[in-house]
């Protein structure tokens, strides 16, 4: 069970880093979270196949989403 709460708290900081479009290059991003470059590629792809927009700009040289979106998982008490 650990690893799957890791790897959503890995994809909630990759989120947070994508929508201030500060991610840096995939090398410099993956240096920060600390995982290979190919396990950051795995993870920006499980993130697409959940419906992400998410894009390379050359320009902003980090990864983007194409439109507002934010990723939620979890349990939530009901009002």
């Amino acid at each position: 069970m650990d690893i799957i709460k890791q790897r959503i708290d890995l994809i909630e900081r990759i989120d947070l880093l994508i929508s201030m479009k500060s991610t840096g290059s995939p090398e410099d991003l993956a240096k920060r979270l600390k995982i290979s470059k190919s396990k950051l590629y795995r993870i920006i792809t499980t993130m697409k196949r959940l419906d992400a927009p998410i894009v390379y700009d050359n320009i902003l040289q980090s990864f983007v989403y194409e439109e507002p979106v934010r990723f939620k998982y979890g349990f939530y008490k009901k009002k």
